[in-house]
């Protein structure tokens, strides 16, 4: 949770600060979120690429652990849609929000551009959420779905912020597939999130 709440706190700054006007002119003329994007894509890929795991998961990978993240995939748009029945956002807005899978940095910076401010915001505390379920609730999660559900919940947070309370709860031998799990939800969150904001 410690790693969720900083980034909450950012966000509330940056609304706060602008709403009172003492953000630089120059800030708000001048489009810095792509850019930034860009250097938050380049950040990822270097974390990615610098952790020693990655040829061990991908050597080791069988078409098996695959079926989780599909699961997450298909159980979030599904529930997501259904969302949508009930809110005042379009189906394909909603789907945009859920395809997040609580990397709400990216997906949210996403939905800002394409969608605006307001299903950005959205985006980012739906994503955040759904990161904090997964760390309160994990303990309940395993009793009354079993060990998967935790990390299908965490959604593309099970390789960091959610990784520990995976291993807590569900188990050690869980590990492999949590972060498994976490790098296919990463690397098709800015291919769904744009899809949905496209249509």
């Amino acid at each position: 949770m410690g790693g969720s709440l900083p980034i909450l706190g950012c966000f509330c700054a940056g609304v706060l600060l602008a709403w009172l006007g003492v953000v630089p002119a120059a800030w708000l003329e001048h489009d810095l979120v792509l850019p930034v994007l860009w250097l938050l894509m380049f950040l990822v890929g270097i974390s990615i690429g610098a952790d020693r795991r990655l040829g061990e998961i991908v050597r080791s990978l069988r078409p098996q652990v695959l079926l989780l993240p599909l699961a997450t995939t298909v159980g979030t748009f599904a529930g997501t849609a259904l969302a949508s029945l009930v809110l005042a956002w379009s189906l394909s807005e909603c789907l945009a929000v859920g395809a997040g899978f609580a990397y709400y940095s990216l997906s949210s910076v996403f939905i800002t551009q394409y969608k605006g401010a307001e299903l950005g915001t959205v985006a980012l505390l739906a994503n955040i959420m759904r990161e904090l379920l997964t760390l309160l609730a994990a303990p309940l999660l395993v009793r009354l779905c079993g060990p998967l559900a935790p990390i299908s919940c965490g959604g593309a947070s099970t390789m960091d912020t959610t990784l520990p309370t995976v291993a807590r709860y569900s188990g050690r031998e869980w590990i492999f597939v949590s972060i498994v799990h976490a790098m296919v939800l990463d690397f098709s969150v800015p291919f769904w999130v744009l899809f949905f904001c496209s249509l």
